[in-house]
């Protein structure tokens, strides 16, 4: 077994929100890969004292633990575990019941010799491998399918975030693992796996630089920093390029189909009222693990 785990800031000089781990057992015959990309929270009030990078760490923490320390516990068992040890760690100090209260969107895949065990919650995204090369994309598009209208608004979010008809992120509840999505596949039917946050896998979903199995393909070529340094230069390429992220988003804008307008690109963390925000560099981070 081979795994390589690699993550990148979105800016140097601003701490990076994603966390990742990977952990396999001396005797080689399992392991477990675990990724989070914090919710960046808008500008003001969110309850808690703590930043987002302090919640990714304590949760991310509590998960590899329990997925590689229990498993007599199944996956949402386990993420619903670490959500309730990493509120107990600071309910005191903060209010966990406000809408913005540090989150996180979670991948993470478990095997031993005969399964292999795989949770995604929010848009974060897990690629399975099989022997003969198809990719299995594992997503939870629920983010997806809430209108633009809605992003566009901190507040008309804050309405469906963890809430039903809405979509889930890693919080204070324990009961929003029982949203996850999950599953499992026999061990001899997985090649090969792979855990990617959004700024990973904007290279296929904002770029369109390819598909998951070439997603896929990249990793097992280039490895997981081949991947992420062609995001990069993806983003960079804001003078017109046909794949830059400027360019690809004014392309969206002039979309024409009579649906609402899509997006203009805000600075790095910034949005003017009004506008769905995008940031033109984000916290990437790609786990790459060969069973």
């Amino acid at each position: 077994m081979r795994t390589e785990v690699v993550t990148l800031p979105g800016l140097p000089e601003r701490p990076n929100e994603d966390w990742a781990a990977a952990a396999l057992p001396a005797s080689g015959g399992g392991g477990t890969v675990v990724v989070l990309d914090g919710v960046t929270p808008p500008a003001g009030d969110d309850g808690c004292v703590h930043d987002v990078p302090w919640f990714t760490a304590r949760l991310g923490g509590a998960l590899t633990e329990l997925s590689a320390s229990r498993s007599d516990m199944t996956l949402p068992e386990v993420l619903a575990e670490a959500i309730r040890r990493t509120a107990d760690a600071h309910r005191d100090t903060c209010d966990l019941s406000h809408v913005r209260t540090p989150q996180a969107t979670v991948a993470m895949a478990r095997w031993d010799a005969v399964t292999v065990e795989f949770l995604v919650l929010s848009d974060a995204v897990l690629l399975l491998e099989s022997p003969d090369g198809s990719v299995r994309a594992v997503l939870d598009d629920r983010l997806d399918r809430v209108p633009d209208e809605v992003l566009r608004s901190h507040e008309a979010t804050d309405r469906l975030r963890n809430r039903e008809g809405g979509f889930f992120t890693a919080a204070a509840d324990p009961e929003v693992a029982r949203r996850a999505v999950t599953g499992a596949a026999p061990r001899a039917a997985v090649r090969a796996l792979a855990a990617l946050t959004d700024g990973a896998a904007r290279w296929v979903e904002l770029f369109g630089a390819g598909d998951w199995a070439d997603c896929f393909g990249v990793l097992g070529k280039e490895g997981a920093h081949g991947l992420l340094a062609r995001v990069r230069s993806l983003e960079a390429r804001s003078d017109g390029g046909a794949h830059g992220l400027l360019a690809r988003v004014r392309s969206l804008e002039a979309r024409s189909d009579g649906g609402a307008p899509w997006p203009k690109v805000q600075g790095e963390g910034e949005a003017a009222s009004g506008v769905r925000r995008w940031k033109l560099h984000d916290d990437a981070t790609a786990v790459y693990a060969v069973l």
